[in-house]
C-alpha cells in the first residue's frame, strides 16, 4: 500500500438510518498487525443534516465512496461543526491490497 492509498479526501455518502447526506471527508487508514485488521478514521465536513442526525442520537452509520461502503461510527462534532468518523475493517475506498 502506498502513502497515497492510505488517505482519502473527497466526497462520501454517509447514511444514518433513512437519512443520507453527501459530504466532503478526509480519512486515513492503518493496519494494526497485533489485531490483524485495518482501522480508519477521519472527519466529515460540517453539514446540517449530519449534525442533526448526531444530535438525535445516531452513532452507527454507513460510509459509501463510489461503489464501496463500510460501517462506521460518528463521534463528537469538532468546534467548526465537522464530525469524527471511525471504522474497523476494510475502508470504503481502495486503500488496502485486495480491498
Amino acid at each position: 500500500m502506498s502513502d497515497a492509498d492510505e488517505e482519502y479526501r473527497g466526497a462520501a455518502v454517509i447514511r444514518a438510518g433513512e437519512a443520507a447526506v453527501t459530504v466532503a471527508v478526509r480519512l486515513s487508514v492503518h493496519f494494526e498487525p497485533i489485531e490483524g485488521r485495518y482501522r480508519w478514521a477521519g472527519r466529515a465536513a460540517p453539514d446540517d443534516t449530519l449534525s442533526a442526525q448526531l444530535r438525535a442520537g445516531a452513532r452507527d452509520v454507513t460510509v459509501r465512496i463510489g461503489e464501496r461502503e463500510a460501517p462506521a461510527r460518528l463521534g463528537e462534532p469538532d468546534p467548526w461543526g465537522g464530525v469524527r468518523l471511525t471504522g474497523v475493517g476494510h475502508p470504503p475506498w481502495s486503500a488496502a491490497p485486495g480491498a
